[in-house]
């Protein structure tokens, strides 16, 4: 009789296992019911992540089929390195510096210039630390017809950043990444992300401006 209670309690127990919405959780505790057996835990968080890396690696390297292929390598080696994940650092930090040292490997292969996507110039780039989006269904017809002819301006100036300068603009006018987290992806130090991120900025600034005059 107790076994059978105890195979009752044991189906009860894995059946609400199964009814937990794993969208509810954060990616650390998605990592934990990965690695304790549950497997689509991993698919959501390719779900969770799958757009914003593609979007990352895209704005970097400037071709989004090959972007594509960068996001599903990226997936894979998170796939088969994410039992060594340290699980005090954030999982957003891990993968975006798998992505970019991917990102960042492709360019080094090709001659190609990446392109990025900016809604418009900031005089004050500390004045609002949220990423910058471009499309907006808001914006009138003759709005959207601006900022398109504003995108392939900055398409042409962006691509004339030194790839180590791109990637940190990118990552912080774009991805809305704090310093700390650009430092620890890109794996230099604060003062090194804080430079090349000024020095971005100032240039970027310096090809745009006669381009929008």
């Amino acid at each position: 009789m107790t076994g059978v209670r105890l195979e009752k309690a044991t189906r009860q127990s894995g059946a609400a296992d199964a009814r937990i919405d794993l969208k509810t959780l954060d990616d650390a505790a998605l990592v934990a019911e990965y690695l304790g057996g549950r497997r689509r835990a991993f698919h959501e968080l390719a779900d969770r992540y799958h757009l914003r890396l593609l979007n990352f690696i895209y704005r970097t390297i400037g071709d989004r089929d090959r972007a594509e292929d960068l996001v599903q390598e990226t997936f894979v080696r998170v796939y088969r390195h994410l039992h060594r994940f340290d699980p005090t650092k954030k999982f957003s930090t891990w993968i975006y510096t798998i992505a970019s040292n991917l990102a960042k490997n492709e360019l080094r292969n090709r001659s190609r210039n990446p392109m990025v996507l900016f809604q418009a110039i900031k005089k004050n780039w500390e004045a609002d630390h949220r990423p910058l989006q471009f499309e907006d269904n808001s914006y009138s017809p003759d709005d959207l017809f601006r900022k398109r002819h504003l995108r392939e301006q900055v398409e042409k100036a962006v691509a004339e950043l030194p790839e180590h300068h791109r990637v940190v603009f990118v990552l912080r006018e774009m991805e809305g990444k704090t310093y700390e987290e650009i430092s620890e992806i890109t794996g230099v130090t604060l003062g090194t992300v804080k430079s090349r991120l000024n020095r971005a900025r100032n240039k970027f600034a310096q090809i745009i401006g006669p381009m929008l005059d």
